[in-house]
């Protein structure tokens, strides 16, 4: 018995590592198919300003001639990208797409972890299931196929998230074992990134190259994780000042015009803007959007998504509480393309991870069809948001409902999308009497 319990423990790596195999072959050939489909478009425009900026013309006076459309990459941004810039357009695609997929399943896996964990399933299979599901999703599909490095955006809030819940779980452990744990390394530098004292670097980093993330900067303010909150304030003003610094003219021709122009990255009212002002533009029938009926919902939904995301934090799941962040942020944005909406990925996992949460945890069936099949409910919203985004119908069905059904989707899965308490707190907390409480309460 115990030889044939040790081959089954030699075989379980082996057909892990061919199963891995076959999740990366199926990814690279999505890849190279995404790249043919999309033809790199939004990489080629960036890579053809900044080669002119570096041989004397301006950054932001470059125009496609197909398409028209300059780069609207910050400052930061271009100098972070020279090296892809002078790299052939395909190979530079490639490195953004392996950089990609790299930081898209790091960040699965720091957000499914919890919520396995909680539930006493195995992480792995589920992050596996998850990025082949990713890949096949529009917002993934867009960002790979046309080389932006909204995936590696993405990663790096997710890292600061990692470096929350580290934090939150080094202190809660002073509290009842004192020292040093075993297995952290030793030295300032392995405490440093044990305690997760990096939260906020990930932010500022992201802030400084797209602008966009600094939302969450004012989430860190308003539910006072103030270290985490001025280490991303610091960082972004450090990365702007070395850039101002590099690149004098583009930066301020960036602050001082084209950061407030709302159609830099193309048409406020065209199909592939998702946010509320492209919607607005739509009903309207116009190339712009009205700006005051703008500004008015979007303090609405930016009020709706910061309340929530404050009560997932003081709930203790500040995974869903990122999530709201992202999506509010997408759909407030004055242009936000398909290939800018990876927070629909985290919220179609919470919308399952809340139906199988309420199947695992049903104790007596109910009667009717919700208490047959618990968590019912949340399972239909996860496949449909997904099957939304997979079938992609804003391009192809002429109809003024489906062209804005991105929005509405995260319109509404901003106002509905649950979370679960204590299963990825951002604050210490004292487990041992957490587990008395539990006891006394079964």
């Amino acid at each position: 018995m115990r030889a044939v319990a040790g081959r089954a423990r030699g075989l379980r790596p082996t057909r892990r590592s061919i199963v891995v195999g076959l999740g990366a072959a199926v990814a690279l050939v999505a890849v190279t198919i995404l790249m043919q489909r999309y033809a790199l478009s939004g990489l080629t425009v960036d890579r053809a300003a900044i080669r002119g900026w570096l041989i004397g013309d301006g950054l932001y006076s470059y125009r496609d001639p197909v398409s028209l459309l300059g780069t609207a990459i910050s400052p930061a941004g271009a100098v972070a990208m020279i090296p892809l810039a002078l790299l052939p357009v395909g190979l530079g695609g490639w490195v953004l797409a392996l950089a990609g997929l790299a930081a898209l399943t790091l960040a699965l896996l720091a957000i499914t972890g919890p919520l396995a964990r909680r539930y006493a399933r195995p992480a792995y299979p589920i992050v596996l299931v998850a990025l082949l599901l990713a890949l096949a999703a529009e917002p993934v599909r867009a960002a790979l196929g046309r080389g932006t490095w909204d995936l590696v955006i993405f990663g790096l809030i997710v890292a600061d998230l990692v470096a929350l819940r580290r934090s939150a779980w080094a202190r809660s452990r002073r509290i009842w074992w004192p020292g040093r744990a075993s297995g952290t390394p030793r030295g300032p530098l392995g405490t440093f990134w044990a305690s997760g004292g990096w939260a906020g670097v990930g932010i500022g980093l992201a802030t400084a190259l797209t602008v966009g993330p600094a939302l969450f900067i004012l989430y860190l303010a308003v539910t006072r994780q103030w270290r985490a909150a001025v280490t991303a304030l610091v960082t972004a003003a450090t990365v702007a000042a070395g850039t101002l610094l590099a690149a004098p003219r583009e930066t301020a021709a960036w602050f001082g015009e084209v950061l407030w122009r709302l159609d830099r990255t193309g048409g406020v009212g065209q199909t592939g803007n998702q946010s509320l002002a492209g919607v607005l533009a739509r009903l309207y029938d116009s190339a712009t959007t009205p700006i005051l009926l703008w500004l008015s919902f979007a303090l609405l939904l930016v009020a709706v998504g910061f309340i929530r995301a404050r009560s997932a934090h003081l709930d203790g799941d500040e995974i869903t509480a990122f999530t709201l962040i992202g999506l509010t942020g997408a759909i407030v944005g004055p242009v936000t393309l398909t290939h800018e909406l990876i927070w629909v990925l985290p919220a179609v996992l919470l919308l399952a991870a809340a139906g199988a949460g309420c199947r695992w945890e049903s104790v007596r069936p109910r009667p009717g069809l919700g208490g047959r099949f618990p968590g019912l409910g949340w399972f239909t919203a996860a496949t449909c948001a997904y099957l939304l985004f997979l079938a992609a119908p804003i391009w192809t069905v002429d109809d003024a409902f489906v062209r804005n059904a991105y929005a509405i989707a995260l319109i509404l899965i901003l106002n509905v999308l649950p979370w679960s308490p204590g299963v990825a707190p951002a604050f210490p907390i004292d487990r041992w009497l957490e587990k008395r409480r539990r006891t006394i309460q079964t």
